[in-house]
């Protein structure tokens, strides 16, 4: 199975069912459309929400965004979505309510036969779960390691803080996104998310804000519900030109060094020794 490291600043939800939102998605500039067949949909919607999957992904996909679908959680309705969905544009479903292991492991075996009878690449379909119950978080490692599908991980905040008895945005979000950072790492995933929960789309400063503090906790991305979000997330998880430019000094400095039998230097005034080499390579490779 290939693997894949996706490089998803900016994840914009789109209702399926809204031809607007559909017809224009692919001109917002977000890194990854996320096809909503769940929260955004009546239940009364649903079956024709499905039928929507292919024409707007195809629409959707035509500014290079991966394209991904959120699928419903009870499995009668999870097995038919994946049924509308696995196909050569859409690149991954998103998971809600991942509570263990065994629930991708389930997921990633029906994406398997759908793939198979539709002649796509084995593994093509990729995973991104969402973590959005205590049980879950308690599960984050095992999630997070369940499948090589998997290629990254994330916190529903407003269905994790309701369900935990917390109020949203709150330190216990900030915490929860810390075990995701770490379990995602670990497994060598994309820890995909927010430190808050923002209500009002409009306050953009707010917005900024907490994605700084989301790229500072070490979250790599967020999803976001308005457009106007999408510039700001772009730039807030691509590293500055400032950053790039050290970057490049750290690298040629310190591999200098290695070849003259130096293990540790300066660089700027700043201690530099292989681990931030290391991390200085991984910045100049996004």
């Amino acid at each position: 199975m290939a693997s894949y490291r996706p490089r998803w600043r900016s994840l914009l939800y789109v209702p399926v069912t809204s031809e607007k939102f559909v017809a224009k998605a692919h001109e917002r500039g977000a890194d990854a459309i996320i096809l909503e067949l769940e929260d955004a949909v009546a239940p009364s919607e649903k079956e024709r929400a499905r039928a929507l999957v292919s024409d707007a992904a195809d629409s959707v996909a035509k500014g290079d965004a991966d394209v991904l679908v959120r699928i419903n959680r009870p499995w009668r309705l999870a097995v038919r979505d994946i049924e509308a969905a696995v196909g050569p544009t859409v690149r991954g479903l998103a998971l809600p309510k991942v509570d263990s292991a065994e629930h991708v492991i389930a997921i990633a075996e029906v994406v398997a036969e759908v793939e198979e009878e539709r002649g796509l690449e084995p593994g093509w379909t990729v995973l991104f779960p969402r973590i959005e119950s205590p049980r879950g978080l308690q599960n984050v490692e095992e999630i997070a390691d369940a499948h090589p599908r998997v290629v990254a991980i994330g916190l529903g905040s407003t269905d994790f803080s309701i369900a935990a008895g917390m109020e949203p945005g709150g330190a216990g979000n900030t915490f929860a996104n810390f075990q995701i950072v770490v379990a995602a790492q670990a497994a060598g995933r994309v820890p995909i998310g927010l430190v808050s929960v923002i209500y009002d789309y409009s306050d953009l400063d707010r917005f900024r804000a907490v994605a700084e503090e989301s790229r500072a906790l070490g979250l790599k991305g967020a999803p976001c519900v308005h457009p106007s979000q999408v510039p700001i997330l772009n730039e807030v998880f691509s590293p500055s030109e400032d950053d790039r430019a050290r970057a490049s000094r750290i690298v040629d400095e310190f591999e200098q060094a290695l070849a003259a039998g130096t293990g540790a230097i300066t660089v700027d005034g700043d201690f530099v020794d292989m681990p931030i080499y290391e991390q200085a390579k991984r910045l100049l490779a996004d």
